[in-house]
């Protein structure tokens, strides 16, 4: 009985928190911010992951409440500690930017962070990675462009282009000036500039 009225708390618990969340992209849909982010923290406050990223972003860009990157950065790590993809990456960018302790232990923990959002198909996580594996203190050229033409496969236009500078400067793949050329087609087709000017030149 202990254990059946445990189980109902927990679901409550969860209930509620997904109810509050919705309610807090609803009012954020509909201008209200500081009610989302009322909203958000409440059911962030009850441990609900997606709750905790929807707080970061508030803190982050200072909707319905004031700008703080440190504050943000704490509830990315709690949504992050839940394997939420988009807080991992986010978590990742302001270990790298902002976060304490020595830089190769941020380093090494944002990489991991970046690697699992990645995994788990977040495109941003993808493009940075092949930027970061590309230009490192010690280039990782072939892991490097998995992670971009990961990105590009997901419709990165940037990535595309990256992907399409690889090919013709045979960075981590053997150089094709003809692969080199159709990812610059795809990528200017998607709206990238750089891809644009550098098949004119």
């Amino acid at each position: 009985l202990e254990e059946a009225a445990f189980q109902l708390q927990q679901i409550f618990r969860i209930d509620i928190s997904i109810a509050l969340n919705i309610l807090g992209i609803q009012s954020m849909r509909a201008g209200h911010c500081r009610v989302a982010f009322t909203c958000f923290k409440l059911a962030a406050d009850r441990g609900y992951s997606k709750a905790q990223f929807n707080v970061g972003l508030c803190y982050e860009h200072g909707r319905g409440t004031e700008k703080d990157l440190e504050k943000a950065g704490f509830y990315y790590c709690q949504a992050a500690s839940s394997h939420h993809p988009m807080a991992q990456y986010r978590y990742a960018r302001f270990l790298l930017q902002h976060g304490p302790g020595s830089p190769w232990d941020r380093q090494h923990k944002a990489v991991t962070l970046l690697e699992q959002a990645a995994g788990a198909g977040i495109t941003e996580a993808q493009a940075y990675l092949g930027v970061f594996y590309m230009r490192g203190l010690q280039p990782q050229e072939k892991r490097g462009l998995k992670y971009l033409m990961q990105a590009a496969n997901s419709g990165d236009a940037q990535s595309r282009f990256h992907v399409g500078v690889c090919y013709e400067q045979g960075l981590g793949v053997q150089q094709s000036l003809a692969e080199a050329l159709r990812h610059y087609q795809q990528s200017a087709a998607a709206g990238n500039r750089q891809a644009r000017e550098r098949l004119q030149a």
